[in-house]
């Protein structure tokens, strides 16, 4: 991530991309979690914010769950900052968290599509120099797991982030 937030410009699709990147890795989301967010759906709280997803693959029933989100220790690679920067810079205050920016800089009502974060993997893996056919958007997902396995925290604390309900699914997630 940290080589992937040095090659993004300062524009508002790099804010806009910097906070998809680190929201999703942060959160362990799958990229259809990511643009199905709305404003609603994000709560600030104390240690940062609460992230609701109403609906996921392993969630049909629609219940939803709450993932929280911490603060980083470093204000670059920090997903509340990143995205309370991406919301205000845009002017988002209602619909999608994560749109459209054409290249005039008008930002567009509807959702980015799923497809889209997976470009915006691909494309910051691409300028930092990566091997792009070992990053997808299910790379922040995979990637979140397999950090928090290094930092040795418990399959429960993952699971509990990830929402897997299996340890057996976490360890596929390993890399």
């Amino acid at each position: 991530l940290r080589r992937l937030i040095e090659v993004i410009p300062g524009s508002l699709i790099g804010k806009r991309d910097i906070a998809i990147l680190l929201l999703g890795f942060a959160g362990a989301f799958r990229r259809s979690e990511l643009v199905s967010l709305d404003i609603p759906d994000i709560e600030s709280s104390e240690d940062g914010m609460k992230v609701t997803i109403r609906r996921s693959p392993i969630d049909q029933a629609g219940r939803g769950r709450v993932v929280g989100i911490p603060y980083g220790s470093s204000p670059q690679l920090c997903p509340v900052r990143s995205l309370r920067r991406w919301l205000k810079s845009a002017g988002i205050t209602e619909g999608p968290v994560f749109r459209n920016v054409n290249r005039h800089g008008h930002v567009a009502d509807s959702a980015l599509t799923a497809q889209a974060v997976r470009d915006v993997v691909q494309r910051y893996c691409q300028r930092a120099g990566l091997d792009l056919t070992q990053f997808s958007a299910h790379s922040l997902r995979s990637g979140f797991v397999t950090q928090a396995t290094i930092n040795e925290a418990s399959e429960r604390s993952i699971m509990n982030q990830t929402g897997h309900r299996s340890p057996a699914m976490v360890r596929r997630y390993t890399r």
